[in-house]
Protein backbone atom coordinates (compact mmCIF):
# COMPACT_ATOMS: atom_id res chain seq x y z
CA UNK A 1 0.00 0.00 0.00
CA UNK A 2 2.73 2.49 0.67
CA UNK A 3 4.15 1.98 -2.43
CA UNK A 4 0.69 2.35 -4.52
CA UNK A 5 0.99 5.87 -2.47
CA UNK A 6 4.16 6.64 -3.71
CA UNK A 7 3.01 5.91 -7.40
CA UNK A 8 0.35 8.20 -7.01
CA UNK A 9 2.15 10.66 -5.74
CA UNK A 10 4.45 10.81 -8.78
CA UNK A 11 1.77 10.51 -10.76
CA UNK A 12 0.67 13.64 -9.79
CA UNK A 13 3.53 15.32 -9.49
CA UNK A 14 3.90 14.92 -13.15
CA UNK A 15 0.36 15.89 -14.20
CA UNK A 16 0.80 19.02 -12.23
CA UNK A 17 3.97 19.32 -14.18
CA UNK A 18 2.57 18.73 -17.35
CA UNK A 19 -0.03 21.32 -16.95
CA UNK A 20 2.35 24.06 -15.62
CA UNK A 21 4.10 23.58 -19.12
CA UNK A 22 0.53 23.56 -20.42
CA UNK A 23 0.28 27.10 -18.94
CA UNK A 24 3.28 28.59 -20.82
CA UNK A 25 2.43 26.97 -23.81
CA UNK A 26 -1.03 29.03 -24.02
CA UNK A 27 0.44 32.02 -22.68
CA UNK A 28 3.46 31.79 -25.24
CA UNK A 29 1.52 33.54 -28.16
CA UNK A 30 0.45 36.23 -25.99
CA UNK A 31 -1.15 37.57 -22.66
CA UNK A 32 -4.48 35.66 -21.97
CA UNK A 33 -6.72 36.13 -19.27
CA UNK A 34 -7.86 33.91 -16.21
CA UNK A 35 -11.30 32.95 -18.36
CA UNK A 36 -9.42 32.25 -21.96
CA UNK A 37 -6.58 30.41 -20.08
CA UNK A 38 -9.62 28.06 -18.65
CA UNK A 39 -11.50 27.80 -21.60
CA UNK A 40 -8.15 26.77 -23.32
CA UNK A 41 -6.59 24.08 -21.42
CA UNK A 42 -10.47 22.50 -20.31
CA UNK A 43 -9.50 23.45 -16.31
CA UNK A 44 -11.81 24.89 -13.70
CA UNK A 45 -10.78 28.69 -13.22
CA UNK A 46 -9.56 27.49 -9.42
CA UNK A 47 -6.87 24.85 -11.03
CA UNK A 48 -5.74 27.15 -13.59
CA UNK A 49 -5.69 30.23 -11.20
CA UNK A 50 -3.52 27.81 -9.13
CA UNK A 51 -1.21 27.12 -11.37
CA UNK A 52 -0.60 30.49 -12.80
CA UNK A 53 -0.32 31.42 -9.53
CA UNK A 54 2.32 29.28 -8.84
CA UNK A 55 4.16 30.09 -12.13
CA UNK A 56 3.77 33.81 -11.28
CA UNK A 57 5.57 33.56 -8.31
CA UNK A 58 8.66 31.88 -9.66
CA UNK A 59 9.16 34.39 -12.20
CA UNK A 60 7.87 32.34 -15.04
CA UNK A 61 4.92 34.36 -15.90
CA UNK A 62 4.21 37.70 -15.28
CA UNK A 63 0.71 39.16 -14.38
CA UNK A 64 -1.04 42.60 -14.92
CA UNK A 65 -4.87 43.80 -14.25
CA UNK A 66 -7.30 43.50 -16.80
CA UNK A 67 -4.56 41.90 -19.14
CA UNK A 68 -3.76 38.60 -18.06
CA UNK A 69 -0.51 36.68 -17.66
CA UNK A 70 2.49 37.31 -19.56
CA UNK A 71 5.68 35.38 -20.24
CA UNK A 72 7.63 36.25 -17.10
CA UNK A 73 11.72 37.36 -16.74
CA UNK A 74 12.61 34.23 -15.76
CA UNK A 75 11.74 32.36 -19.18
CA UNK A 76 13.52 35.35 -20.78
CA UNK A 77 16.48 34.80 -19.21
CA UNK A 78 16.43 30.64 -19.33
CA UNK A 79 15.79 31.79 -23.49
CA UNK A 80 18.68 34.19 -23.59
CA UNK A 81 20.96 31.61 -22.19
CA UNK A 82 19.89 28.64 -24.30
CA UNK A 83 20.66 31.24 -27.22
CA UNK A 84 23.80 31.97 -26.26
CA UNK A 85 25.02 28.58 -25.75
CA UNK A 86 23.33 27.76 -29.12
CA UNK A 87 25.19 30.15 -31.03
CA UNK A 88 28.60 28.98 -29.09
CA UNK A 89 28.18 25.86 -30.39
CA UNK A 90 27.24 27.00 -33.95
CA UNK A 91 30.65 29.56 -33.71
CA UNK A 92 32.63 26.73 -32.62
CA UNK A 93 32.06 23.46 -34.16
CA UNK A 94 34.14 24.26 -37.62
CA UNK A 95 37.33 24.70 -35.25
CA UNK A 96 36.18 22.22 -32.88
CA UNK A 97 36.34 19.58 -36.13
CA UNK A 98 39.57 21.23 -37.34
CA UNK A 99 41.47 20.44 -34.08
CA UNK A 100 40.12 16.90 -33.82
CA UNK A 101 41.45 16.56 -37.36
CA UNK A 102 44.98 17.75 -36.21
CA UNK A 103 45.08 16.31 -33.41
CA UNK A 104 43.67 13.02 -33.87
CA UNK A 105 42.37 12.89 -30.18
CA UNK A 106 38.58 13.72 -29.13
CA UNK A 107 37.62 17.47 -28.55
CA UNK A 108 35.28 18.87 -26.01
CA UNK A 109 33.25 21.83 -25.88
CA UNK A 110 31.68 22.81 -22.28
CA UNK A 111 29.70 25.54 -20.16
CA UNK A 112 29.61 26.11 -16.40
CA UNK A 113 26.30 24.90 -15.36
CA UNK A 114 26.06 25.73 -11.69
CA UNK A 115 29.06 24.01 -9.73
CA UNK A 116 29.90 21.90 -12.82
CA UNK A 117 31.17 21.58 -16.39
CA UNK A 118 28.15 21.01 -18.90
CA UNK A 119 29.35 19.43 -21.99
CA UNK A 120 28.12 20.95 -25.27
CA UNK A 121 29.68 19.13 -27.99
CA UNK A 122 32.14 16.35 -29.02
CA UNK A 123 34.38 15.81 -31.76
CA UNK A 124 35.57 11.92 -31.59
CA UNK A 125 39.05 11.32 -32.20
CA UNK A 126 40.97 9.03 -34.55
CA UNK A 127 42.44 6.88 -32.16
CA UNK A 128 41.20 3.58 -30.84
CA UNK A 129 40.50 4.86 -27.11
CA UNK A 130 37.45 5.53 -25.18
CA UNK A 131 37.16 8.24 -23.28
CA UNK A 132 34.27 8.81 -20.66
CA UNK A 133 32.06 11.76 -22.16
CA UNK A 134 29.05 12.38 -23.31
CA UNK A 135 27.18 15.64 -24.66
CA UNK A 136 24.86 16.37 -21.65
CA UNK A 137 27.38 15.41 -19.25
CA UNK A 138 28.27 17.33 -15.83
CA UNK A 139 31.45 16.81 -14.94
CA UNK A 140 33.57 18.25 -11.35
CA UNK A 141 35.18 21.37 -12.19
CA UNK A 142 38.87 20.88 -10.09
CA UNK A 143 39.38 17.41 -11.59
CA UNK A 144 38.57 18.16 -15.51
CA UNK A 145 40.80 20.01 -18.12
CA UNK A 146 37.69 22.06 -19.29
CA UNK A 147 35.93 22.87 -15.35
CA UNK A 148 39.25 24.45 -14.26
CA UNK A 149 39.56 26.09 -17.51
CA UNK A 150 36.03 27.36 -16.97
CA UNK A 151 36.94 28.55 -13.37
CA UNK A 152 40.41 30.52 -13.83
CA UNK A 153 38.44 33.86 -13.45
CA UNK A 154 37.18 32.75 -10.31
CA UNK A 155 38.57 33.55 -7.03
CA UNK A 156 40.79 31.54 -5.37
CA UNK A 157 37.80 30.89 -2.76
CA UNK A 158 35.98 29.51 -5.13
CA UNK A 159 38.21 27.36 -5.98
CA UNK A 160 39.60 25.85 -2.87
CA UNK A 161 35.53 25.25 -2.02
CA UNK A 162 34.85 23.48 -5.50
CA UNK A 163 38.27 20.75 -4.49
CA UNK A 164 37.35 20.42 -0.86
CA UNK A 165 33.80 19.51 -2.16
CA UNK A 166 35.11 17.57 -4.96
CA UNK A 167 37.85 15.37 -3.61
CA UNK A 168 35.75 12.50 -3.45
CA UNK A 169 35.70 12.81 -7.43
CA UNK A 170 38.97 13.05 -7.96
CA UNK A 171 41.23 9.76 -9.43
CA UNK A 172 44.17 10.21 -8.15
CA UNK A 173 45.16 11.86 -4.54
CA UNK A 174 46.17 15.51 -5.53
CA UNK A 175 47.90 17.88 -2.29
CA UNK A 176 45.73 20.74 -2.59
CA UNK A 177 48.25 23.12 -2.13
CA UNK A 178 50.14 21.35 -5.43
CA UNK A 179 46.68 21.65 -6.94
CA UNK A 180 46.41 25.21 -6.08
CA UNK A 181 49.89 26.18 -7.20
CA UNK A 182 49.11 24.08 -10.51
CA UNK A 183 45.78 26.73 -10.52
CA UNK A 184 48.19 29.81 -10.53
CA UNK A 185 50.52 28.84 -12.84
CA UNK A 186 47.11 27.74 -15.46
CA UNK A 187 46.22 31.25 -14.94
CA UNK A 188 49.15 33.28 -16.29
CA UNK A 189 49.49 30.53 -19.65
CA UNK A 190 46.03 31.20 -20.33
CA UNK A 191 45.68 27.39 -20.48
CA UNK A 192 44.52 24.11 -17.95
CA UNK A 193 45.60 20.65 -17.71
CA UNK A 194 43.84 17.41 -16.44
CA UNK A 195 46.87 15.38 -15.30
CA UNK A 196 44.42 12.08 -15.13
CA UNK A 197 42.42 13.28 -11.87
CA UNK A 198 39.41 12.99 -14.00
CA UNK A 199 39.68 9.48 -15.36
CA UNK A 200 42.54 7.33 -15.39
CA UNK A 201 45.29 6.88 -18.14
CA UNK A 202 43.57 10.02 -19.22
CA UNK A 203 45.25 13.50 -19.54
CA UNK A 204 43.99 16.63 -21.30
CA UNK A 205 44.66 20.32 -22.51
CA UNK A 206 42.12 22.95 -22.55
CA UNK A 207 41.63 26.69 -22.74
CA UNK A 208 38.55 29.06 -21.83
CA UNK A 209 36.74 30.65 -24.26
CA UNK A 210 36.00 34.80 -24.11
CA UNK A 211 32.61 36.70 -24.80
CA UNK A 212 32.86 40.62 -26.20
CA UNK A 213 32.73 41.51 -22.15
CA UNK A 214 35.80 39.44 -21.72
CA UNK A 215 34.37 36.99 -19.93
CA UNK A 216 34.68 33.22 -19.82
CA UNK A 217 31.66 31.51 -21.05
CA UNK A 218 32.46 28.38 -22.29
CA UNK A 219 35.94 26.07 -22.71
CA UNK A 220 37.44 23.76 -24.98
CA UNK A 221 39.38 20.83 -24.31
CA UNK A 222 41.79 18.16 -26.04
CA UNK A 223 41.66 14.50 -24.51
CA UNK A 224 43.84 11.24 -24.95
CA UNK A 225 45.41 8.52 -23.73
CA UNK A 226 48.32 9.39 -21.03
CA UNK A 227 50.49 7.37 -23.64
CA UNK A 228 49.96 10.30 -26.42
CA UNK A 229 49.84 12.86 -23.94
CA UNK A 230 53.30 13.04 -22.27
CA UNK A 231 54.79 16.19 -21.11
CA UNK A 232 56.37 17.85 -23.98
CA UNK A 233 52.96 16.76 -26.04
CA UNK A 234 50.79 18.79 -23.47
CA UNK A 235 53.21 21.62 -24.00
CA UNK A 236 52.76 21.43 -27.88
CA UNK A 237 49.08 20.92 -28.11
CA UNK A 238 48.62 24.25 -25.74
CA UNK A 239 50.07 26.31 -28.03
CA UNK A 240 46.95 24.78 -30.53
CA UNK A 241 44.26 24.58 -28.00
CA UNK A 242 44.67 28.56 -26.88
CA UNK A 243 44.72 29.48 -30.53
CA UNK A 244 41.56 27.83 -31.18
CA UNK A 245 40.14 28.77 -28.04
CA UNK A 246 41.08 32.12 -29.33
CA UNK A 247 39.72 32.09 -32.70
CA UNK A 248 36.21 31.16 -30.97
CA UNK A 249 36.33 33.62 -28.57
CA UNK A 250 37.33 36.16 -31.65
CA UNK A 251 33.93 35.03 -33.08
CA UNK A 252 32.36 35.96 -30.51
CA UNK A 253 33.67 39.41 -30.93
CA UNK A 254 36.25 39.35 -28.14
CA UNK A 255 39.09 41.66 -29.08
CA UNK A 256 42.07 39.59 -28.62
CA UNK A 257 45.29 40.70 -29.82
CA UNK A 258 48.08 38.50 -31.89
CA UNK A 259 50.82 39.54 -29.04
CA UNK A 260 48.30 38.10 -26.08
CA UNK A 261 49.37 34.91 -27.05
Amino acid sequence: MKGERTSDTTAGGSQTLMRGLDVIEAVAAGAVTLPQLSNTLKLTRSTAHRLASSLVERGYLGFTPRTGYRLGRKLLKLGNLAQEETDIIQFARPHLEELAQTTEDAVHLGVLDGDFALYLDKMPGKRRITICSRVGDRHPLTSTGLGKALMLDHPPAYWEQRFAAESSDRQPHVDPTVWRERMERYVTAGCTFDLEENEDQIRCVAAPIRDARGQIVAAISVSSAAIYMGDARLEDLSTYVTATADGISRDLDHPIKAKER
